[in-house]
């Protein structure tokens, strides 16, 4: 049974007007969005991953608002999520809307055919609510899918992540039309609007669009409908500052704001994803009709923890995120924050990994897996967990602890392949509602594969399971690769329908209250150091008092795999010297976050947060 929706839609959002009718001038938005262009055109200086590289930081000046805010990816979803606000939306209107008009302007990190997690704040009665729009594995996936015939893991750049076989079942559209159906004011045609209206007028190629391209250029023309949108000209991708319209990708928009989003799933678009899936030209996949018809983006119960007297609230599985994140703050919690910048990395490093251990035993999709959540943030364990490690000492193993309600099987960690390739966004309205929504496609561009007629790329989720499906003892990895149709008991919506496995992802789009109310909105991009760019966001603002925009304009410190990563302004002689003293492998790169968040001070005023690292940008009133 669907919740009740949001009460007192204004007489703009119940006019009648037709899905074209909101909007700008879009020569405001082309002239705001070849501003940006201008301005971002220095290429980067250092590459994060072949998927994505961060140019220099630059400058953002403070955006503040007394109404409402969107803090998005691109300026012109920024602005769409804004108009539909202006038109009596909501915060989840503006989401929605924002979020269509990123897979326009922004088509490598997010969009229709990959997925989301969705946390919102309802003002009435002051519910979080979780929606988990996450990609699934069809029912002919099996844990060795990835695997050679050797036995090894297939090579993951680029045959693992290309084509139709690394495809799972889209989430995105149905997440936002649950969304908007349960807790929206204007409906799936109306916050379509903006985005159909920017795929059939065009808008400027961004600097960080067209060099993405040239970087998966080799890739990406292996797909005749791929070529036909980005490549115009032949092997030369659209140039930055080039005005690109994809007719295609309109025609599907405005086919779902005619006809809803069950004809992703069930209609003519559905049938042309399983022929792009099952046809495709390299790798081809066997999605069958079932699971496209079966997909379902289930209410989850959130996660809730605390942190220096607030409530933080995220994404349980299938993402990691708000566990880690969780873990994280509660670790350093129990530490004091040492001077000196070296000791201050040591010991965020120390807590990203004892949580980063649990998370690689513990965390998968909860309807397949049993994950002690619970157990993971008791207090107790994590106090246990704060005292196993000589803080001040070298690095040195580290393994996975035994959370209350952990089972006796020991899961192997896996591979973690998440991509940087991911986007955020943060909406608060004038009732004080607030979403954060973090949507992905996985790599750049994800499979490489847009649908043809269709216009939109589809993603490659499935490379975020473990491709090792067990280790040499032979026990199951818990992020293991499975599909079937399982019901999908964690639903809080109604009776559960069935789905195949979802692939754990780090994405942890976060709410923090204080006294019932919100305080913050954050999340980022960054494939597994997500989880590590949301903790030091808010171990800034929360508990050591700093604003937003400076927090996120902090340098990142990350610890992954081994290595500890830092951003050129940590990276002083003395400070790489002290790190490899305590066993820190250590190399220096500007790092692929997306942070974009909004603080709400107490008298009211919106402050946003926008990260210096990509294209992001604020717009509110």
């Amino acid at each position: 049974m669907p919740l009740p929706p949001f009460r007192g839609a204004s007489p703009a959002a119940s006019a009648g007007r037709g899905p074209l009718a909101l909007g700008l001038p879009l020569r405001r938005l082309l002239l705001a969005a070849l501003l940006l262009a201008c301005a971002l055109s220095a290429r980067a200086q250092t590459a994060a991953d072949p998927e994505d590289s961060p140019g220099p930081l630059r400058t953002v000046a403070p955006v503040s608002a007394r109404k409402a805010l969107v803090v998005a990816a691109h300026p012109l979803a920024a602005a769409a999520g804004v108009e539909v606000l202006r038109a009596g939306g909501n915060a989840v209107d503006a989401a929605a809307a924002a979020a269509f008009a990123l897979n326009v302007v922004e088509p490598q990190s997010s969009g229709i055919g990959g997925g989301l997690f969705l946390l919102l704040y309802r003002a009435e009665g002051g519910q979080v609510v979780a929606i988990d729009g996450r990609e699934e594995a069809p029912a002919s996936a099996t844990p060795g899918m990835f695997l050679r015939s050797d036995g090894k893991p297939e090579p993951f750049y680029p045959d693992r992540i290309t084509g139709g076989k690394p495809v799972g079942v889209p989430g995105h559209v149905k997440a936002l039309a649950k969304a908007l159906v349960n807790f929206g004011r204007l409906g799936l045609a109306r916050v379509l609007s903006p985005a159909i209206r920017l795929a059939e007028e065009g808008f400027p190629v961004s600097p960080r669009l067209a060099r993405q391209l040239e970087r998966q250029r080799e890739r990406l023309l292996r797909f005749p409908a791929t070529r036909a949108v980005f490549f115009p000209n032949g092997a030369d991708p659209v140039a930055a500052g080039a005005v690109l319209r994809q007719p295609d990708l309109a025609r599907t928009l405005r086919r779902l704001a005619e006809h809803g989003a069950e004809d992703f799933y069930r209609g003519e678009i559905a049938k042309d994803i399983l022929h792009a899936v099952n046809q495709a030209p390299v790798n081809p996949g066997a999605l069958r009709a079932e699971d496209l018809a079966d997909y379902d983006a289930p209410l989850r119960a959130p996660v809730q923890g605390s942190y220096r007297g607030y409530a933080v609230y995220g994404m349980g599985p299938p993402s990691s995120g708000a566990v880690t994140v969780l873990q994280m703050l509660a670790l350093l919690e129990s530490r004091p924050r040492p001077d000196g910048p070296s000791a201050r990395i040591h010991r965020f490093a120390q807590a990203a990994r004892l949580a980063y251990a649990d998370r690689e035993r513990y965390l998968a999709d909860g309807d397949f897996v049993p994950v002690p959540v619970a157990g993971l943030l008791d207090a107790g364990y994590l106090a246990g967990r704060s005292l196993s490690l000589d803080w001040g000492a070298p690095l040195g193993p580290v393994a996975a602890g035994r959370p209350p309600g952990a089972a006796a099987q020991a899961w192997a960690p896996p591979w973690d392949t998440e991509s940087d390739s991911t986007t955020h966004l943060s909406v608060v309205d004038e009732e004080r509602n607030a979403v954060a929504l973090t949507a992905s496609i996985e790599q750049a561009f994800g499979s490489g594969m847009v649908v043809p007629g269709r216009g939109f790329l589809l993603n490659n989720e499935l490379t975020d399971f473990s491709a090792l499906p067990a280790d040499a003892a032979g026990r199951p990895t818990a992020n293991r690769v499975e599909g079937g149709h399982r019901p999908r008991a964690g639903a809080l919506d109604g009776p559960a329908r069935p789905g195949g496995k979802r692939p754990r992802s780090s994405m942890a789009p976060t709410l923090v209250l204080r006294n019932g109310r919100p305080v913050l909105a954050i999340g980022s991009p960054g494939g597994p150091r997500i989880i590590q760019f949301v903790a030091a966001v808010l171990e800034g603002v929360l508990g050591e008092g700093l604003p937003l925009q400076a927090a996120i304009n902090a340098p990142h410190a990350t610890h992954l795999g081994g290595t500890t990563t830092l951003e050129p302004e940590w990276a002083g002689a003395a400070t790489q010297a002290a790190l490899r003293k305590l066993g820190h492998i250590v190399q220096v790169e500007r790092q692929a976050s997306g942070l974009h968040g909004i603080q709400i001070d107490p008298d009211g005023t919106l402050r946003a947060g926008v990260d210096p690292r990509r294209e992001g940008h604020a717009a509110g009133y």
